[in-house]
């Protein structure tokens, strides 16, 4: 039904009105007796043997919404209803900011692909915390956490910092995004010395807190081998808990739209079926650098159960969907699961 009725119209509208209109449309419904009920009945897959166990918490299934769909954590509790194992709100920044200027969300029908220069749009910290309180408890909770835009750069760790205190006692898990191609500063974030310094000063304030939340860090898929040895070195001299691989790429080689569809779109993070095997080589090449070493979340174009084993094959713990949830529709996420099941 979403794919013949519901896409065609919401495709026939601009990306960032009505991904807002999804919203309120998810809210409503979810708000009239039964629906939640049906939802369930629809999409979610209760099985224990979907059920896994990662740095200290316990997934219902492993498969996840990523970081950008619900930024200000407004809709997880209704989006639990579609059967996600986990969901990842944010990239939460200490003060609220508006992002990039629009128009700055864009689709790539042919591709199956998106492209975004958001730029860590956001209600802020405080806003996030308010919307965490009403949390049902009924899945784990990630938060991804980034600067703010026109924070100095001795400043980058302090804005952090900020994030991950005041999150620590709402969500489960957090996630440095140092990745995002749409934030300022893009080299300094994922220079390894920087990244030692930060991930060092987020782990000391980790062990202020009674119970410790495990912390992963967010890598673009663009990384050439090099730089991934030092995403391995980094991890297991740090003993991060894991990682995200893998976040948008500025690479547009091998697209079917055209060279002036995209002169015109301009600047951005690809995200979708382009980045498919870009994101699953990374995930291959960490799991076997490592020797499986440390958990790894994989992202990146998955728009169907058979994308989303391949990442587990390659070596992903945990799966997330993003684009292919919009292409495909709430149904895939219980296809993946489905499949799961039966490769066991």
């Amino acid at each position: 039904m979403y794919k013949l009725l519901l896409r065609p119209i919401f495709f026939a509208f601009d990306p960032e009105k009505i991904h807002h209109f999804t919203f309120s449309l998810i809210k409503i419904t979810s708000k009239i007796p039964g629906f939640k009920a049906i939802f369930r009945s629809l999409y979610v897959v209760n099985d224990a043997r979907l059920e896994r166990k990662l740095f200290g918490l316990t997934f219902k299934n492993p498969v996840g919404l990523a970081a950008g769909f619900d930024k200000n954590a407004v809709l997880y509790n209704e989006l639990a209803n579609f059967g996600f194992g986990f969901i990842e709100i944010g990239t939460v920044t200490p003060k609220a900011q508006p992002g990039n200027p629009k128009k700055r969300l864009f689709r790539l029908k042919t591709d199956q692909g998106i492209i975004n220069r958001m730029g860590f749009n956001n209600e802020g910290l405080e806003a996030a915390i308010e919307a965490l309180k009403k949390n049902k408890g009924q899945l784990v909770i990630g938060g991804n956490i980034g600067k703010n835009t026109n924070t100095k750069p001795e400043d980058y760790t302090k804005d952090y910092l900020e994030c991950f205190n005041a999150l620590h006692p709402y969500v489960d898990y957090f996630v440095l995004n140092v990745s995002c191609p749409n934030v300022g500063s893009h080299a300094k974030l994922n220079d390894k010395d920087y990244l030692e310094e930060l991930i060092g000063a987020v782990q000391n304030a980790n062990k202020k807190f009674d119970k410790q939340r495990p912390i992963l860090l967010k890598i673009a898929p663009d990384l050439n081998n090099n730089q991934l040895d030092e995403i391995v070195e980094l991890v297991q001299d740090t003993n991060l808990d894991g990682v995200i691989a893998s976040n948008t790429s500025t690479d547009r080689s091998g697209l079917k739209a055209t060279k002036e569809q995209l002169v015109e779109i301009g600047n951005g993070g690809l995200s979708g079926k382009p980045i498919k095997a870009k994101s699953t080589q990374t995930i291959k090449y960490l799991a076997d650098k490592s020797n499986k070493s440390f958990p790894i979340i994989g992202v990146g174009g998955i728009h169907s159960a058979d994308d989303a084993l391949e990442k587990i094959k390659a070596g992903a713990d945990l799966v997330q969907v993003y684009t292919g949830f919009i292409y495909e529709g709430p149904s895939l996420v219980k296809s993946i699961n489905k499949a799961i099941l039966q490769e066991k």
